[in-house]
């Protein structure tokens, strides 16, 4: 099992528990420390609080586990407004919203798209991006990240 896979599994009963979800999480090592940023999201948002107990109580498991290695850095906040996706079905409910999308490979020319999020299609893992007059269909596992890209009116 992957390093990120253990960490969300110890990660998701602490979050799920304090009755927030886990929305993600990424772990990114570095020249001297690593960087582990957990996403958490709730029905009516999360505030410091909640991202304050929670650190506190994942810090205390993660060193028990010593899973990581070496020094690290734990940064834990809502996935905010320039929201990283993790999977497929997060994509629903922002139909309509500025997206960009990094592939793991060109897909129909393009390694990196930036358009309006047309259609989640779950059955068939497609995720739907309309990039000025082309509407691009992309199997989700051709996607290597995407984020959703705010959207401020004057």
């Amino acid at each position: 099992m992957a390093l990120v896979d253990k960490l969300h599994d110890i990660a998701r009963p602490l979050v799920e528990e304090a009755g927030l979800s886990l929305w993600g999480l990424q772990y990114q090592t570095g020249s001297k420390t690593g960087l582990l940023r957990v996403y958490i999201d709730g029905p009516e948002g999360v505030n410091v609080d909640h991202c304050a107990s929670i650190s506190r109580q994942l810090s205390v498991l993660l060193d028990a586990e010593d899973m990581i290695r070496g020094a690290y850095r734990l940064e834990v906040s809502s996935p905010g407004m320039a929201r990283p996706f993790f999977a497929l079905e997060q994509y629903q409910g922002f139909e309509g919203q500025v997206v960009k999308v990094k592939l793991r490979y060109a897909y129909e020319g393009r390694k990196r798209i930036k358009g309006i999020i047309s259609s989640i299609d779950t059955q068939q893992r497609e995720l739907g991006v309309v990039d000025g007059d082309t509407e691009y269909l992309l199997p989700f596992e051709v996607v290597e990240s995407g984020q959703l890209v705010p959207q401020f009116e004057n």
